[in-house]
């Protein structure tokens, strides 16, 4: 067991605040962290976290954000790998001058495997919701989650056995075939997925728990989440959520097995965002430039409302507090609001909590009542960030303003820890 403060970083929203530049300048030689592996503790290949620096871009879906400086990343046990869209980005990596992508990767064998199956089936459940779409990105997430729940589903070790994975992978087919039938499932056959995934197998570092105290014996890791707490599967938004544990519960219990204390960075922008369908009680056509965010076949439009420390009060408590808050986007022209309040058929609101865990009756009530609320808007006074740090209680630690990696600032140290203090020297004297 090794005594080391270990960062895990969450986005406070709906997700797209910026954790991917956050983890980059995290485990950037200018920071003098120590890091020794990012590991992925949610989501799959949905993420799309993007990393602006030294003149390149790369969206991250699956590996960590920190693989531009060769810092290698672990897919926890929690993760849904997707080795078809996997490969797809190692190669993206290599053109942009990664040495051995897939090199820099171990996969936990107890990791689920999202297929083309899950895909299709996904895409077809939300294409039949029609305009009560949940807002799911269509990369077969929650199908493959909610198939792990009643069935013995792929796992990344099945890959290194062939006969069992093609066992699984009929009873999967077959499973899926009224929905999407065998012309839809976006592969020949499931002898040709059978040797995909025995080649990805061979490509990369299959591994266990001995992964973790390994890297963490070589030094801090940094835990990157994906999505955002307001789509958590159990604290979230009910139904337009993820199916994936955001809050940094899983980073944590990850973290006691290897030792050391973790230290939770949130993560939010000056404005806030969602991409797709639910509650974003604030929003407002604000016009703010969004050069790597759209609208989505299947989640749908790219949204933007003011800042809401009322919803962000509610993803720190959901969080179990938090240590330190990264605010990005303070390059945001025009003049900023927040919601100090919001107006609803019961009365005037200005705080929300969070019931029980994975009681989703009362997670509905909620999204039924933010869908009606009006917000009061204040004005946002002075800097951003140091007025947010005050509406939510939590310091902030660093800031974004602008979508290159210089355009990060430090507020104070990271850490409590000699390290974190070099990096405020440093940039305070930069």
């Amino acid at each position: 067991m090794f005594d080391t403060e270990h960062l895990v970083v969450v986005d406070l929203g709906f997700g797209d605040a910026g954790k991917g530049a956050t983890v980059d300048w995290l485990c950037a030689p200018e920071a003098d962290l120590g890091v020794a592996a990012v590991v992925r503790f949610n989501g799959g290949a949905q993420a799309a976290h993007n990393v602006v620096a030294d003149g390149r871009h790369h969206t991250f879906a699956q590996f960590g954000a920190g693989t531009f400086h060769d810092v290698p990343t672990v897919l926890s046990r929690h993760m849904l790998v997707e080795p078809i869209a996997l490969a797809a980005e190692s190669e993206r990596l290599a053109a942009l001058g990664v040495r051995d992508p897939l090199g820099l990767l171990a996969v936990d064998g107890r990791a689920l495997l999202t297929t083309p199956i899950h895909i299709a089936a996904n895409r077809a459940r939300e294409d039949a919701r029609g305009s009560s779409r949940h807002g799911s990105c269509g990369r077969g997430i929650g199908e493959t989650a909610w198939y792990a729940l009643e069935h013995d589903a792929p796992t990344v070790a099945d890959c290194r056995t062939p006969t069992i994975l093609r066992a699984k992978l009929d009873r999967l087919a077959a499973h899926y075939d009224a929905l999407i039938g065998p012309s839809a499932h976006g592969y020949e056959s499931v002898d040709a997925l059978v040797a995909m995934y025995r080649d990805f197998a061979g490509a990369v570092r299959v591994s266990d728990d001995g992964e973790l105290t390994r890297a963490a014996a070589r030094g801090r890791l940094v835990f990157e989440g994906a999505q955002g707490v307001l789509l958590d599967e159990w604290r979230g938004l009910h139904p337009h959520t993820t199916w994936s544990t955001v809050e940094p519960r899983h980073a944590r219990a990850l973290i006691a097995g290897v030792g050391g204390t973790a230290r939770v960075l949130g993560v939010t922008r000056t404005y806030m965002t969602r991409h797709g369908a639910g509650p974003l009680p604030t929003e407002a056509p604000l016009g703010h430039p969004e050069p790597h965010n759209g609208t989505g076949p299947y989640q749908g439009a790219f949204r933007q409302g003011h800042l809401d420390p009322i919803l962000l009060r509610y993803a720190v408590e959901v969080c179990g507090g938090i240590d330190g808050l990264v605010v990005n986007h303070l390059d945001a022209p025009g003049t900023l609001g927040a919601a100090a309040a919001y107006d609803t058929a019961a009365g005037r609101v200005t705080e929300l909590r969070p019931g029980p865990w994975r009681d989703l009756e009362h997670q509905q009530r909620l999204t039924d009542r933010l869908s009606a609320a009006t917000p009061v808007l204040e004005p946002v006074v002075g800097d951003p960030a140091d007025w947010l740090a005050r509406r939510l209680g939590v310091p902030v630690v660093l800031t974004g303003h602008g979508p290159d990696r210089r355009d990060r600032r430090v507020r104070r140290p990271v850490l409590g820890a000699t390290a974190g203090d070099r990096v405020a020297t440093a940039a305070r004297s930069a």
